[in-house]
């Protein structure tokens, strides 16, 4: 079975730099000011192996972005942010200050449309430098424990593969650290490594 190597990781993260690039640019116009994403580290797991640690999961609540993604790899996308942070984030795009009470009226649908422009770029600028293409499903908004998120996340035996991504996000200076998983099955991780090694021969 092939795994990703640090050359293959480097890679990706190069690529998912790109569309967290242009994942900030759709943000700023909705929020009105300057947004910044980077991507600076990517990581390959069991899924077995993951735990709270791996993903920066304290004690609380986490809001979580789900989106399935397929092609020639298939890919369950899963966007976390505390709470609190994903509340911060929906009040920066609502552009007004309102009560938290108010704010979590507004979670779901805001929080949706952030995983989906952040979930969307960063794969369709893989899916464009890799060159492959992609479909993608509606975004679903959940909150839940930190023993909820890794119990969905180790379950799949179908997917026993996990990719995650460290992400900063900036909006407004103010600052919030998430994470971007993908679950993939051996085949997926197989196909993957197959098109991030064409690209690589590409540059060689």
């Amino acid at each position: 079975m092939n795994s990703l190597s640090e050359l293959h990781l480097d890679a990706l993260a190069e690529v998912f730099s790109i569309g967290a690039g242009r994942a900030a640019l759709s943000l700023s116009e909705i929020v009105g000011d300057e947004v910044r994403i980077s991507v600076p580290s990517v990581q390959l797991i069991n899924a077995e192996d993951i735990n709270a640690a791996t993903l920066s999961l304290n004690s609380g609540r986490f809001g979580a972005v789900n989106q399935h993604f397929s092609g020639p790899f298939n890919a369950e996308a899963v966007l976390l942010f505390t709470e609190e942070q994903a509340l911060k984030i929906v009040s920066d795009m609502m552009g007004s200050q309102m009560a938290p009470e108010e704010l979590a009226e507004f979670e779901h649908e805001a929080m949706c449309e952030l995983g989906n422009i952040i979930l969307n770029a960063c794969l369709s600028a893989m899916a464009d430098i890799l060159s492959f293409t992609l479909e993608s499903s509606l975004p679903h908004y959940t909150v839940a424990s930190a023993d909820e998120i890794l119990y969905k996340l180790r379950q799949d035996s179908n997917q026993p593969y996990v990719m995650v991504l460290h992400i900063d996000l900036a909006i407004e200076k103010r600052h919030t650290a998430g994470n971007l998983v993908f679950l993939l099955s051996s085949a997926s991780l197989t196909n993957l490594v197959s098109h991030v090694d064409q690209f690589l021969g590409k540059l060689s």
